[in-house]
């Protein structure tokens, strides 16, 4: 329907609409669902100390760390939200921007792969700082802080809330980002944490919905800059912001969705309907993607892998190849094929072709690869000049086949000579959960090392021994939690 007609003849019915099912189902999830999925919870664990040490490792960035603290200097809120790896006790909203901030800048933490795609653990902003302002406030009226069992079901819930909807909406279709569920889950689980009730949490997620999204701009050529790596902290600090607006009373909109004309579908989705795909369990949590061995967009993730395969055969003959092709899913191609200059270093980890050259070129990669001074290096861009992009079908296909859910990519390098190398074929990353048996080791061991880049050793895995016993870790309070994470 167009706006013309709804204001030639719908804007008169002001006849309330019936609340949105997908709005009524979230918060039926987050008031009544129950988790009772043991691998969801052993998935969560590892999500959050991965989720933190990621955060952690970002304060190594000066361009990071700038976004970091209050936002008036020196404000300190008193029983306020405190930001892991610093001193900053802040108020909840600017307090999950902190923290959401430090999750997302260096692109290392999971990731979800669908219709649309994600980062379901960016909502650990949110949860944290929402978890901890509930618990310093209990504490001070004389009552029990939140237990970290219950950040880990909320941690379930906003996964499940964020990667569902992901599985058919693609928002990327219609130029939105992905963040806005992101707002959703957060909104949801945010308002579950203060005490909201169904109708106080579907009050505040309509508003994150007329909210709506930020423009993809920023992570696409020519304009993908740093805002991508602060655009997350900056939708969980937006839900914790709704969410206690509506504990205090404020309204909320029962047709945000639906609403003929001016609602999110007919306004921003091109009259397409929101849906969730499937029931709000726990399946995201239990299939979500870690990102393990580097800090790479996922879609790239198992490139990199084979770019390292790759590297003896290739480092001592740079100047004999004619052509590397690269093969790979249809996301992809749309997301990350990038040629010309690279500006910065968000532009850098959403290029393919630089991600590969850098697995070619050294071997590994980390996230100083993305950084000027290694940037700098010419034979970088002379590899990109030789890289063919290809997409196979087969690996497309498989990407949004439920059962597979691979992210596959293949390398071969030609040489001038006519000799080639072998194929380098990876259709899971390591993060996968088809590989969870060889991922969490190394999945612990960057935890560590990521912690001991801002603690003492001996401290770091004091840390480690609390969060890696399942049942230790769930009756530690928030406040100890977040207490023991303080520099």
């Amino acid at each position: 329907m167009s706006i013309v007609n709804v204001i030639a003849h719908d804007l008169k019915d002001n006849r309330r609409m019936k609340l949105d099912e997908v709005i009524a189902d979230i918060a039926d999830y987050v008031v009544n669902g129950t988790i009772e999925s043991k691998l969801a919870y052993e998935t969560a664990q590892y999500c959050l100390i991965d989720t933190i040490g990621s955060g952690i490792l970002a304060l190594r960035y000066p361009e990071c760390v700038k976004h970091l603290g209050p936002i008036v200097p020196g404000t300190v809120v008193p029983g306020g939200v405190r930001v892991p790896g610093t001193q900053f006790e802040l108020d909840p909203v600017h307090g999950a921007f902190n923290i959401g901030c430090m999750i997302r800048w260096l692109d290392y933490n999971d990731t979800w792969l669908a219709a649309e795609w994600g980062h379901p653990s960016d909502n650990l902003g949110a949860i944290l700082a929402t978890a901890d302002y509930v618990s310093r406030q209990r504490l001070a009226e004389g009552k029990e802080p939140m237990l970290m069992k219950e950040v880990l079901q909320y941690m379930i819930k906003a996964h499940e809330i964020q990667g569902v909807l992901a599985l058919e909406n693609s928002l990327n279709r219609v130029g939105l980002d992905h963040v806005l569920f992101v707002k959703i889950a957060s909104t949801a689980v945010a308002a579950g944490l203060l005490g909201g009730d169904r109708a106080e949490i579907s009050d505040a997620v309509s508003n994150a919905w007329i909210d709506n999204s930020s423009l993809r701009t920023y992570r696409h050529a020519p304009n993908t800059g740093s805002r991508k790596s602060w655009a997350a902290g900056d939708a969980t600090s937006r839900a914790v912001r709704l969410a206690l607006m509506t504990m205090r009373g404020e309204m909320g909109y029962s047709s945000a969705l639906s609403a003929p004309g001016w609602g999110f579908e007919d306004v921003l989705f091109k009259g397409q309907k929101i849906k969730l795909a499937r029931p709000l369990r726990s399946y995201v949590m239990e299939n979500v993607l870690f990102k393990i061995s580097f800090p790479a967009e996922f879609h790239a993730q198992t490139a990199v892998e084979c770019a390292i395969e790759l590297h003896e055969q290739a480092i001592s003959r740079l100047d004999e190849i004619e052509e590397i092709v690269i093969t790979t899913q249809e996301a992809a191609v749309r997301i990350i094929d990038k040629t010309g200059p690279l500006y910065n270093p968000a532009d850098r980890d959403h290029c393919l072709q630089y991600m590969v050259a850098i697995g070619l070129l050294f071997g590994h990669l980390t996230a100083d690869h993305y950084e000027d001074h290694t940037a700098q290096d010419a034979r970088i861009d002379k590899l990109r000049e030789k890289m063919t992009v290809r997409e196979d079908k087969r690996f497309s296909r498989d990407y949004l086949d439920p059962d597979k859910r691979s992210i596959a990519n293949a390398i071969q390098i030609r040489f001038k000579d006519g000799s080639t190398t072998n194929e380098a074929v990876c259709e899971y990353p390591i993060g996968h959960r088809n590989r969870r048996e060889e991922g969490i080791p190394k999945l612990i061991e960057k935890f560590i090392t990521n912690m001991e880049t801002r603690f003492p050793r001996k401290k770091a895995n004091q840390i480690a021994e609390q969060c890696l016993d399942l049942t230790r870790l769930e009756n530690t309070s928030v406040t100890d939690f977040m207490k023991m994470l303080v520099i």
